[in-house]
């Protein structure tokens, strides 16, 4: 069956593309949860001028993500943590103490956008990615400190 989607779907594809789905798929969950329309031509015509406004409203996402992106990878984000002996930190850094330090520094950014490769469990620098859209991504630089009490 061929559907519109009206929102992305991994996997699947983005907002406002006809994909193939098996008819059963469809019926039984997409178009119940309003994340497809069968792909008629009175929906086709209506997609594709929704197509023009979400294509200016991504282009108007990107920008934004491109100047954040500009903001972080300029930003060193400094976060303290109590350590042992032979300066071993207690437990690691998460996105959520990286989010939280962002947000402090005035970069206001979801937790989920930050990807630590391994996790961060010793003081020092480490470069942490932070992906805003799929095609716009930046490094932060993270200095882990020892605390002072």
């Amino acid at each position: 069956m061929l559907v519109i989607l009206k929102e992305n779907i991994d996997n699947l594809g983005r907002i406002g593309e006809v994909v193939k789905v098996a008819d059963g798929y469809a019926r039984n969950f997409l178009i119940p949860k309003k994340k497809v329309v069968p792909a008629d031509e009175k929906n086709v015509t209506a997609i594709e001028h929704q197509k023009k406004l979400l294509e200016k409203k991504r282009n108007a996402e990107k920008l934004s993500a491109e100047e954040l992106a500009k903001k972080i990878a300029a930003f060193t984000c400094n976060i303290s943590r109590k350590t042992g002996e032979k300066d071993k930190l207690f437990g690691s850094v998460s996105t959520q103490d990286i989010a939280d330090a962002l947000k402090a520094g005035g970069i206001e950014v979801e937790k989920r956008a930050i990807h630590v490769k391994e996790p961060i469990k010793a003081l020092g620098v480490h470069h942490v990615e932070v992906k805003l859209l799929p095609e716009v991504s930046t490094t932060l630089k993270v200095w882990v400190v020892k605390e002072t009490a």
